[in-house]
């Protein structure tokens, strides 16, 4: 054999390996190795709340439905504090692989930073993924309080101006603006004290500690069959069915207090965009379940809407610019 020719055959040989190394970085890699397995561990859920409340009853119901569908260990875990700002934080940081996500009240991102100072912004360390359920509140009285109508509250806080307590379950929150919002319409003067979740709030109302509280209705509705405390109003468009006899605001003369606040699965904003969207394929099918639907009524809410993460976002905006104008036409002032 001709030695160049030899040469010649080792050169394209190389070429040839060479060009089939480049080319193979440029096929698209299996989708596995694209992007990391989720989940391949337990998934924590973090509660903005305390045990009992609101979202932990939520959280609970989700944890339990998802846990079926995945595979893995969902654990409920309550972070009550600081209007939630407290679960938010150690939500910040945990690792970026979609395996600890937060369940949480819009008002975190739309409320909560007109009324408590911290460091985080809210609108930044947090991102939607679904919209879990929906509902309203009810206002709920110690049975001692002396009215059983809304209108005889009214009357009855004005003969008592800046001598009865609202209680809310969070400053910052729909039951703390609420309350705001019912001292302006009725020109009435109901002092607020903010709670770290329901369940003390309550507590302190069966106590007649505080006799008046704005409250979930996934909270108060047992204590209201039970007899516990009684019910004023609610804040849903029409009568709840679960509390048929309990008017709404609007049909009593006060439309601005018509209010519904959802629940949402949150991660946090660095999660890889494909984990994100997995999460909430996985959370939307849960919720699909048969009997979600009928649990959720069961407790006072109603599904969430199918929302995308876009139009959650855009929602919120609009939530927080509304919050802000609301809070300086009351001339409020963060306590």
């Amino acid at each position: 054999m001709n030695p160049n020719d030899s040469v010649r055959t080792r050169r394209r040989l190389a070429f040839a390996a060479a060009l089939a190394t480049a080319c193979s970085t440029l096929l698209p890699l299996p989708a596995a190795a694209q992007s990391p397995k989720w989940p391949d561990k337990p998934v924590r859920l973090l509660v903005a709340g305390p045990p009992g409340g609101s979202a932990d009853i939520l959280a609970r119901l989700l944890a339990d439905h998802l846990a079926r569908d995945i595979g893995q260990p969902v654990i409920v875990e309550p972070k009550p504090g600081a209007g939630g700002i407290l679960a938010v934080n150690e939500l910040s940081q945990s690792p970026r692989d979609g395996h600890t996500l937060l369940v949480a009240v819009n008002s975190l991102v739309s409320e909560i930073p007109h009324i408590v100072k911290s460091k985080l912004d809210m609108a930044k360390e947090l991102v939607p993924l679904a919209e879990l359920a929906r509902g309203g509140l009810v206002l709920v009285g110690h049975p001692a309080v002396p009215a059983k109508t809304l209108p005889e509250l009214i009357a009855y806080a004005k003969t008592k101006p800046g001598q009865l307590n609202v209680a809310s379950y969070t400053a910052g929150t729909l039951s703390h603006l609420i309350g705001l919002q019912l001292n302006k319409a009725a020109q009435i003067e109901l002092v607020h004290v903010g709670y770290k979740g329901s369940t003390p709030a309550l507590q302190d109302v069966m106590g007649g500690h505080v006799p008046l509280m704005f409250d979930g209705v996934a909270t108060s509705l047992p204590l209201l069959k039970g007899g516990r405390i009684k019910a004023f109003a609610v804040s849903t468009p029409k009568r709840l069915a679960l509390l048929p006899d309990v008017p709404t605001f609007a049909e009593l003369g006060y439309p601005q207090l018509e209010a519904v606040a959802w629940m949402g699965l949150w991660s946090k904003p660095d999660v890889p965009a494909a984990l994100q969207q997995r999460v909430r394929e996985a959370t939307l099918k849960a919720l699909a379940q048969p009997g979600v639907k009928e649990r959720l009524a069961e407790v006072g809410f109603e599904p969430g809407q199918p929302r995308s993460v876009d139009e959650m976002g855009k929602a919120l905006r609009a939530d927080y610019e509304r919050v802000g104008a609301l809070l300086k036409s009351i001339d409020f002032k963060p306590e």
